[in-house]
């Protein structure tokens, strides 16, 4: 059973970083693609970002140029850098691998924006 474990939640303040990690139990490069979701309440879980195993990226439109997905083969990880934060980026973010019809989630990690 895969298993992917995120990382790196917690606090940040408006204009600010914080960096997701997450670390799957197998190699990332055996999976079709890997990404990341965010989640509030009342609200469908939503796209933020995912790279493909040939390394191509995609965005939705609310964090292109301020989120960088990006991975590291050696770690079986991938990261999502998130910069000049917006409180409306207030989630738990989920990681997300996919191959072929499988889907894998991890449990969430929380991220606040607030000053």
């Amino acid at each position: 059973q895969v298993q992917l474990v995120e990382s790196g939640g917690g606090l940040g303040q408006p204009g600010g970083s914080l960096r997701l990690s997450c670390a799957a139990s197998e190699n990332i490069f055996d999976f079709n693609a890997m990404g990341w979701y965010r989640h509030t309440p009342g609200t469908e879980r939503e796209f933020i970002a995912d790279i493909n195993v040939g390394g191509k990226t995609t965005y939705t439109a609310s964090v292109k140029d301020r989120f960088t997905i990006s991975r590291d083969g050696a770690k079986n990880t991938i990261y999502l850098q998130m910069n000049d934060l917006k409180t409306e980026d207030t989630a738990v973010y989920y990681c997300n691998a996919r191959r072929l019809r499988q889907n894998w989630w991890g449990r969430g990690t929380q991220v606040t924006v607030s000053s």
